[in-house]
């Protein structure tokens, strides 16, 4: 529950801090004092958005921080938990909005998103309005209130995200399928492609070796004379070759008895001229007795770069792109078939998650089905409390119309209400008297909140619009709330003020310089003081005071 709430530099409040207990806190003061204001900015420190405006003026700052006390929130201690947040049971919600309009929250002393506020925040506090009832004529909320009344949450929740996955996977199965026509038209024309490059089989390096074979080919006449020349010159040449010169050279330099060392190294570069140039020979006819010079094979060496020419012309790159080329489009036309393959899985996944929501969204309005009766009664009896003894209240629950899963669930839902005997049930939005739908909303809100799992629960001015014995059974349903739990309520009411188990009166304290609000603690006296105020104006009487006294005391009875 919330323990403590404090308050700097926010809109007129200077400083404030209030200590809150269990059980019904009401909270009363002039109009214009600032009772909502301190809603306000709890509503804050659980994530509500903010603006600059609300800093105090001539404040840098406004800093509001609320402790929580979670032994019976087991909920929000695993969140805590969850995201290494927690405190030993306890909780401090903490958000300072800056003059220049920057705002930073913290959890436990750590800087939170206000995502995460609000998401704790819901888990520790559920605020009642007097603008509620206009969400109350939305359909959202009827579907959502219906759900906290049976405890269903969590299995709606799966509803919504059986029906999301359903919605996701159709969305890709639509655009794969939209696809199609295109895809079919690129296999086909990558299933051809790759036919000619594997018809093509075009070896890793044949390119390089046929460029060369072909480029020998083709100079075959003056490539064999050239080496027969050479030949000549080296070996076959009567007149004098190369080979004769050397070995008449060596046996002139060894002729002598005793040649001087001087020249061997002379004689010894001859040798190995002369060793070189036998073995020159020897290669040289060697490739001339084994080189073809086939006619026929110089063809089909040019009918073989001829097609790799040709197909890499067709593609528009080098031919010795040809072999990444066929890669890229092996990959191509597999994401293709993976494409293909995925239409048929997501298929099946689109008929699992459809049976899935219907198992899920069946079990759902069995549920609803049982607790709207349960539901519709409550509201109903609490109407007749309210002063409206007549009036009637159902909750219509029918079939959605046939299409793909609703996050929703099977069925539409609505409020329907008749104020009075003898009219006819209409939807709540038709409901055309503003106190009716104040006390209908009130109502309403104060079942649901009874099975609310969260224990602190607010309510900012809900009686508006209602008096008499009505607000005196409005005081008592609240402090029935408060005994479970703990119950905030900002009221002007002096019926619902006198069932409060703590009485907190908020004030203008106006200085030489400045106006700022103060909220004061009432004891005994000073709560009977304000209860009479409220009954019979500014001037107290002993008839407003013994009347205010009455109200407190049979209250605490």
């Amino acid at each position: 529950m919330l323990v403590h709430l404090s308050v700097h530099n926010y809109a007129i409040v200077e400083h404030l801090d209030l200590e809150l207990e269990r059980g019904m806190t009401v909270i009363t003061g002039e109009t214009g004092a600032g009772k909502s204001i301190m809603l306000d900015a709890l509503g804050l420190a659980l994530g509500d958005r903010a603006d600059s405006g609300v800093v105090r003026p001539g404040t840098d700052k406004a800093d509001i921080l609320a402790s929580f006390d979670l032994h019976d929130i087991p909920e929000a201690r695993t969140w805590l938990a969850e995201r290494d947040l927690d405190h030993d049971g306890q909780c401090l919600l903490r958000r300072v909005i800056t003059a220049e309009g920057r705002s930073r929250g913290y959890i436990n002393g750590t800087p939170a998103p206000l995502g995460d506020l609000k998401a704790l925040g819901e888990l520790l506090i559920d605020i009642h309005s007097q603008h509620e009832h206009q969400s109350l004529l939305k359909a959202d909320t009827h579907r959502r209130l219906l759900d906290e009344y049976a405890g269903n949450q969590d299995l709606a929740r799966q509803v919504q995200l059986a029906a999301q996955r359903w919605q996701q996977t159709r969305q890709e199965l639509e655009r794969l399928a939209r696809s199609s026509d295109e895809q079919r038209a690129r296999h086909q024309l990558l299933s051809y492609q790759l036919e000619e490059l594997d018809n093509l089989a075009l070896g890793e390096h044949e390119l390089e070796q046929l460029e060369q074979d072909h480029k020998a080919l083709a100079n075959a006449g003056s490539l064999i004379g050239t080496c027969q020349q050479v030949l000549e010159l080296c070996s076959d040449n009567d007149a004098g070759n190369v080979l004769s010169a050397l070995t008449s050279s060596l046996h002139r330099l060894t002729a002598f008895s005793s040649t001087p060392s001087a020249l061997g190294e002379a004689i010894n570069l001859l040798a190995s001229a002369q060793i070189q140039v036998e073995e020159a020979v020897g290669e040289l006819n060697r490739f001339i007795d084994h080189f073809d010079a086939d006619p026929q094979r110089q063809q089909q060496l040019e009918e073989r770069l001829d097609s790799i020419y040709t197909l890499a012309r067709k593609h528009r790159i080098q031919p010795n792109e040809l072999h990444s080329l066929q890669q890229q489009l092996f990959e191509e036309l597999e994401n293709l078939n993976a494409d293909d393959q995925a239409v048929e899985r997501l298929g099946e996944e689109l008929g699992a998650y459809a049976r899935h929501y219907q198992d899920k969204a069946s079990e759902l309005s069995k549920l609803r089905q049982t607790a709207a009766a349960a539901l519709a009664a409550a509201v109903q009896g609490e109407m007749h409390s309210l002063g409206m003894p007549g009036g009637r209240f159902s909750i219509e629950l029918r079939a959605r119309e046939q299409g793909g899963p609703h996050p929703a669930g099977l069925e539409l839902l609505e409020f329907l209400v008749s104020a009075n005997p003898g009219q006819s049930l209409k939807p709540l939005a038709k409901v055309a008297s503003g106190g009716e739908l104040s006390r209908i909303s009130l109502a309403i809100q104060v079942i649901t909140a009874q099975t609310s799992r969260v224990p602190t629960l607010v309510f900012d001015e809900v009686d508006v619009g209602i008096g008499g014995p009505t607000a005196e059974v409005v005081g008592q349903l609240l402090r029935r709330l408060g005994e479970r739990g703990q119950v905030l309520t900002v009221t002007h009411l002096p019926q619902v003020a006198a069932q409060g188990h703590q009485h907190l009166f908020v004030h203008k304290a106006r200085g030489q310089d400045a106006t700022h609000t103060a909220v004061a603690n009432l004891a005994t006296d000073g709560r009977i003081e304000e209860v009479a105020r409220m009954l019979g104006g500014v001037d107290l009487t002993e008839e407003s005071l013994a009347h205010a006294r009455k109200m407190v005391s049979s209250a605490n009875a």
